[in-house]
């Protein structure tokens, strides 16, 4: 997604296509990893954008309130990470030491979901999956 494809995501979701908009959508998406409001904030006073902190939270207050791009929340951090919605099921690796969360596909959790259906008469709608360890980086 980038360019037209985003002013075309923006007004189908009844949003106006704003430089801010495009530009936090266009840092979150070149990101090979979830980024935090102050990441994507210090990326765009990096390119020379004008906006404050409070603007960076509102805009992905509203890209995620219309499933643009999900927020998610790291155990033992007080900030949420935002990523692109590609609307595909995946999980992570979180880095105990330096942070960093790589995105995985593949969910080893399916067939688990069904036995739990069955025994608890429970409907699952969805699951995270976060694993916490120490990255190989941080491990040499």
């Amino acid at each position: 997604m980038s360019g037209q494809s985003y002013k075309d995501a923006l007004k189908n979701d009844g949003l106006k296509n704003t430089k801010h908009r495009n530009s936090i959508l266009n840092i979150i998406e070149k990101s090979p990893q979830p980024l935090t409001a102050d990441n994507i904030y210090m990326a765009l006073i990096n390119a020379g954008e004008a906006i404050n902190l409070s603007s960076v939270y509102r805009i992905l207050g509203t890209l995620a309130e219309k499933r643009m791009i999900i927020k998610s929340s790291v155990i033992g951090e007080n900030k949420a990470v935002f990523e692109l919605n590609y609307y595909e099921h995946k999980h992570h690796f979180v880095c105990t030491k330096c942070k960093k969360i790589i995105s995985i596909s593949g969910c080893p959790l399916e067939e688990y979901e069904k036995v739990l259906t069955k025994k608890m008469g429970f409907n699952i709608q969805g699951h995270k999956l976060e694993i916490y360890g120490i990255c190989s980086d941080c491990r040499k």
